[in-house]
């Protein structure tokens, strides 16, 4: 299984000792969140050629490949998916301009959480709602073909400030329904974990109709993960019966010290994780 973390796990000025720090791990994959990868840039949705090149050059040199991107919506003002037209007309431009960038770099895969921005109004009917989403993300995921790379949908927990899709058979089924090919589904663990639902991982994700193609590896609110390494070897197995070959990413929050040790940790946990998950696939 391909093995990633995204940069929000370290501050733009630690990126160097992270990089170390993935590599001594053999991490071969990079999530990027563009406002951290780009900071030196006026825009990070624009980084000019060269800031482009400096950022993706200083990547490669650690044995880095971008596998994904997050933080669709950062630096946008006024963007909702169900609001006003001028608020609708935000949330698509800033959409556009993500996997614009996501072209440029040749980034396989989109995240979109999002939560705030995408909420429904009291005032607002489900079946509307659901109209609005499903010609909003077909329109998305032409451009997304356009532009070689698939949009992702994650599911994200009521906790985290939204009412729309917040399970992840609710992001099946509404991915299902699109049945556009350049719009996936995302399998997020944390969110898993705040739903109460990581009990039934190995039958959720059996039961998946959508495409995943991408997985986040984290905790509630985004705490060092994986936290338990066996937890997240029965996530590992279920997908590897499904026969998942896409990124496993690790997504967590900068920690406020020891970022280079905390982060070693992690990964020494999924490491873990996966050996575990390997051993119940072969006992022999």
């Amino acid at each position: 299984m391909r093995l990633a973390v995204s940069n929000i796990a370290w501050h733009p000025q630690d990126r160097a000792a992270a990089y170390g720090v993935l590599r001594a791990h053999g991490i071969r994959g990079l999530e990027i969140a563009p406002g951290l990868f780009f900071d030196r840039s006026a825009d990070p949705f624009a980084p000019t050629e060269a800031e482009l090149a400096g950022a993706v050059g200083e990547a490669r040199a650690a044995g880095l490949e971008l596998v994904s991107m997050q933080s669709l919506l950062f630096g946008v003002e006024g963007a909702a998916l169900f609001g006003a037209p001028g608020e609708r007309q935000a949330f698509r431009a800033g959409m556009r301009r993500a996997i614009a960038l996501a072209g440029r770099l040749a980034i396989p895969n989109l995240v979109f959480g999002s939560p705030r921005q995408r909420v429904v109004p009291a005032t607002m009917a489900a079946t509307e709602a659901r109209e609005v989403a499903l010609e909003t993300f077909a329109d998305l995921g032409d451009a997304a073909q356009a532009a070689g790379t698939r949009l992702g949908v994650e599911f994200n927990p009521a906790a985290y400030g939204t009412n729309f899709l917040t399970t992840l058979e609710e992001a099946d089924a509404f991915v299902a329904d699109l049945a556009h090919p350049a719009v996936t589904l995302i399998l997020d663990l944390g969110s898993m974990h705040l739903n109460g639902a990581f009990a039934g991982i190995a039958e959720a994700v059996a039961g998946v109709a959508s495409p995943i193609s991408h997985v986040h590896v984290s905790e509630p609110h985004l705490a060092p993960a994986p936290a338990d390494a066996g937890a997240a070897a029965t996530a590992l197995s279920a997908l590897a019966r499904r026969g998942y070959s896409g990124w496993v990413s690790i997504e967590m929050k900068q920690p406020p010290e020891a970022m280079a040790a905390v982060l070693g940790a992690a990964l020494g946990r999924l490491m873990q994780a996966l050996d575990i998950a390997s051993e119940k696939a072969d006992p022999a």
